[in-house]
């Protein structure tokens, strides 16, 4: 069942609810900021707005309420910011899609490199790209254009502080030499904690960021090989990485980073994700053969040890991203699979989530509670986001979870056919 999309007009300044969470974030710009604006209007037409109530393969539980359809390339990455969710794909383009309604607000972002990964902080987006570039988006109050392009990452100012001095410079490849604040290769992950962002790279360094004037402050040589997840947590920040392991970095003195641990995987498998329980007790990381590997410790590092194993999926698992005490996975294979937290950091799996017809890229679950369950967005190769229910009471999930979930959805706007 189609409907039509029509584009919606902000009453307030779009990211206004997550600002007054970030207050270490300042601006860098004005909104007369003489950057180039390459925010773009959408045109509805160019958008399917598909609702379904057909189960998914696997638990009849599991409810694909919606179809997003708008990417001209394979979507790479979601986030959560206020009343909106942001998507961003392979084709260069991000969408902006206002909840809980699930309709089109606003696409921007085309010419750029293909996008990566992407955080939100206050009234600025940040995404990272293939070209081995961070661009800074801002919120726009006095234009038409909702988003403006306020800064690229090393901004102009730091380049041009250091690009005189030999010493700045670092060996890339042969014969090929960059400033060490540049990534040499695709920016594949970033993550946002304490005043800082942090940038993964597909050339193995992670950098750091200052969000407060957005200079490059240090460049770890993280890993001997692709940078492919980052996740912050108490402090501390995971690296996962086409190495087979994940290192654990935390901040000494002022400025510079060490490393404080490090959670060996299965040996010649890639860690393609990782995420971190909010009490940073439990860490998990989902490899290249299909499992999901979970690691329980202490703050201090002294022991960390392996607890969970579990083959997950038939294929790699290319995302995770949790809820509480569930875990869900998303795979090369298609599927989805959900898992629950157990005593010891085991995973008890809830049931396989079937429904995309290409491989799933990026998962993102909302902390609105709905009906005793909660919303899980994913996207995938296949160029469509999907929005599922989780129920929380797995223990009985039967038709009276099925319709308290509809009473509640169609309460808060999403409409079922």
């Amino acid at each position: 069942m189609d409907f039509p999309v029509s584009e919606t007009k902000p009453s307030t300044p779009l990211l206004s609810a997550a600002t007054s969470s970030s207050s270490s974030n300042s601006s860098n710009g004005s909104e007369t900021d003489e950057s180039p604006v390459t925010s773009l209007r959408f045109e509805p037409r160019d958008v399917k707005y598909q609702l379904s109530c057909k189960p998914s393969s696997g638990s009849y539980s599991y409810r694909s309420l919606a179809v997003l359809s708008g990417h001209i390339g394979s979507v790479s990455c979601l986030a959560l910011c206020g009343e909106f969710i942001l998507s961003a794909s392979q084709g260069k383009d991000i969408i902006v899609w206002q909840q809980p309604d699930l309709r089109l607000f606003t696409k921007f972002g085309q010419g750029d490199g293909s996008v990566k990964a992407l955080v939100t902080v206050g009234n600025k987006v940040f995404t990272a790209h293939q070209d081995s570039r961070i661009r800074v988006w801002k919120v726009s109050r006095s234009s038409e254009n909702v988003f403006k392009l306020s800064d690229t990452l090393p901004t102009t100012k730091d380049y041009l502080g250091r690009f005189m001095k030999q010493s700045n410079y670092v060996q890339t490849r042969r014969h090929h030499k960059k400033l060490w604040i540049e990534h040499a290769d695709s920016i594949s992950c970033l993550t946002v904690h304490n005043g800082l962002i942090y940038s993964g790279s597909w050339d193995k360094t992670l950098k750091v960021w200052r969000l407060s004037d957005l200079k490059c402050l240090e460049s770890i040589k993280a890993h001997d090989d692709a940078i492919n997840g980052l996740v912050a947590s108490k402090g501390i920040v995971y690296s996962a990485s086409a190495d087979g392991k994940i290192k654990a970095w935390g901040k000494e003195g002022k400025n510079s980073h060490a490393l404080k641990g490090i959670l060996e995987g299965h040996k010649e498998v890639s860690i393609n994700s990782v995420i971190v329980s909010e009490d940073g007790k439990w860490v998990y990381g989902g490899g290249s053969d299909g499992f999901v590997m979970g690691w329980e410790g202490s703050m201090n590092f002294v022991s960390w040890k392996l607890v969970n194993e579990t083959k997950a999926h038939q294929m790699a698992v290319l995302c995770m991203c949790q809820m509480g005490e569930f875990l869900c996975s998303g795979s090369a294979d298609k599927s989805i699979s959900v898992w629950k937290r157990e005593a010891y950091g085991k995973l008890s799996k809830v049931g396989v989530i079937s429904g995309h017809e290409g491989p799933v890229k990026c998962l993102q679950a909302s902390p609105s509670n709905i009906g005793g369950g909660f919303l899980l967005y994913s996207g995938s190769l296949d160029k469509s986001i999907r929005v599922w229910w989780v129920p929380k009471n797995t223990a009985n999930r039967d038709d009276h979870d099925t319709s308290s979930m509809e009473s509640a959805v169609k309460s808060s706007s999403i409409m079922l056919c």
